[in-house]
């Protein structure tokens, strides 16, 4: 594996000092409960704000983000060090080409995470795409498969283009309800998940990446709900850290999948089991029936 290079978290202090405390304070929560490095996996379709996500939470331009020019085929880990806690960040491209969910990407995606543990899940779709459809449903699966279910016991939603007015008269908290219920029904049907499990540990994050977010008083950027967003994020992240499920381990296991001759190498003592108690010592049975209603020889 390539040498990664770890720089200091230097982003975090272009912050609003209202911000810098709140960080500082959910890096030494993760701290106290021996959390000394954090890897967060950014997924979703592409076009819906993964890079300016990643931008936006290390306080730098560490990804370029250009809405004129499509998306490179290949993930990208940024690490940032500050006292003695590391945050790893992993942007990778969209799983959606010529409307299908694109196989080769996810295959190359697993193969970049080889032998690293995913902390968290971030699933970004946009707030104001307006409806879901098969091909939503498909792009969760396709996670499902490729990493297990349990990565959504370690996953968030990350809805993008906050800085919005409702359609249709509605007001903005009953748009977002809205929206986040959509989705986290796309997720229950790829996952096959009940609703109530969804609900329990699948938040939804709002995210607003432009310029043109409102701030506060304190500088911070701003949903139009008052919410000071990043560290909203931030702090959710480190609830999901703290659920208490355990990250997901990538290995050649979960890349290959399980061995299909193994599970016939399992089953065959069962197999043998099954013959020698029912096949044989039915045949059995039957020979000595036979034999019994045979009529003796006329010599016997």
């Amino acid at each position: 594996m390539a040498f990664q290079l770890i720089r200091e978290w230097t982003g975090i202090q272009q912050f609003p000092s209202a911000t810098q405390t709140k960080l500082l304070e959910l890096l030494g929560k993760l701290k106290q409960e021996n959390v000394s490095t954090l890897t967060i996996l950014v997924m979703g379709k592409g076009g819906v704000g993964k890079s300016s996500t990643v931008n936006s939470i290390i306080g730098e331009r560490a990804v370029v983000v250009n809405a004129f020019q499509a998306e490179g085929h290949r993930p990208m880990m940024v690490s940032r060090s500050r006292a003695g806690f590391t945050l790893n960040i992993i942007d990778t491209p969209g799983l959606v080409e010529g409307g299908y969910v694109n196989d080769q990407v996810l295959e190359i995606i697993k193969r970049f995470l080889l032998n690293k543990t995913i902390d968290v899940l971030l699933y970004v779709d946009r707030l104001d795409a307006y409806r879901v459809d098969t091909l939503d449903k498909q792009i969760v699966k396709a996670i499902s498969d490729g990493f297990g279910k349990e990565i959504w016991r370690r996953g968030l939603v990350v809805l993008t283009h906050a800085q919005l007015s409702p359609p249709d008269g509605l007001s903005y908290d009953d748009f977002f309800s809205r929206r986040s219920e959509a989705l986290l029904k796309v997720v229950r049907q790829g996952v096959r998940m009940r609703k109530q499990d969804t609900q329990d540990f699948i938040p939804v994050v709002l995210v607003e990446n432009s310029g043109r977010c409102n701030k506060n008083e304190s500088e911070e950027k701003i949903l139009p709900n008052g919410t000071a967003w990043i560290p909203n994020l931030v702090k959710t992240i480190t609830d999901v850290v703290l659920n208490g499920s355990k990250g997901i381990l990538v290995d050649e296991k979960l890349i290959e999948g399980e061995d299909p001759n193994q599970r016939g190498k399992l089953a065959i003592p069962f197999l043998l089991a099954f013959q020698l108690l029912v096949v044989v010592n039915r045949i059995k049975k039957w020979i000595n029936d036979d034999i019994a209603k045979e009529p003796s020889p006329y010599w016997a």
